[in-house]
């Protein structure tokens, strides 16, 4: 399975504003992190601010800030909420099957089991869980910019 880069950014925009809660962070600054189009995250922060999990402060010192505790906010619950469909192979939509093996096959039934056991994971994580670890034991995070382009 594959993650769309909708969700992808999703999830990044989320960690970093989590990582970030001392401040406001702008759409540029996780555009310049991840070297990712500055268009294409303005409509997934859009979407954020309409959900409720990000935000908005407008204005010449506006930015981003979560819109709920990190703790608050399930992963497996995201993934469902930005991705269009699951559909593993083409037999798991019905408006588009042409394979004459659906009928008999259990490909279909072990790619369904699979796909709500990856969402299982997921549900029994938070945006909190997927933050690194802070305290006297814990590694520090260094965070490369513009690391693609190295």
């Amino acid at each position: 399975m594959r993650l769309t880069s909708f969700t992808d950014y999703t999830l990044r925009t989320l960690l970093y504003l989590a990582a970030n809660r001392d401040r406001l962070v702008t759409i540029q600054d996780i555009a310049d992190l991840h070297v990712i189009s500055k268009n294409h995250l303005m409509k997934v922060v859009y979407q954020l601010g309409l959900s409720g999990l990000v935000e908005t402060v407008r204005g010449r010192n506006g930015g981003l800030r979560l819109g709920k505790e990190p703790k608050d906010i399930n992963i497996g619950a995201l993934v469902r909420a930005t991705e269009t469909d699951f559909f593993m192979a083409e037999c798991f939509d019905r408006d588009s099957d042409t394979c004459p093996l659906t009928p008999n096959c259990k490909l279909k039934h072990t790619l369904n089991d699979a796909t709500r056991a990856f969402l299982a994971v997921l549900d029994q994580q938070t945006l909190e869980d997927m933050l690194p670890a802070t305290g006297p034991e814990s590694k520090p995070v260094r965070i490369m910019r513009n690391a693609a382009k190295r």
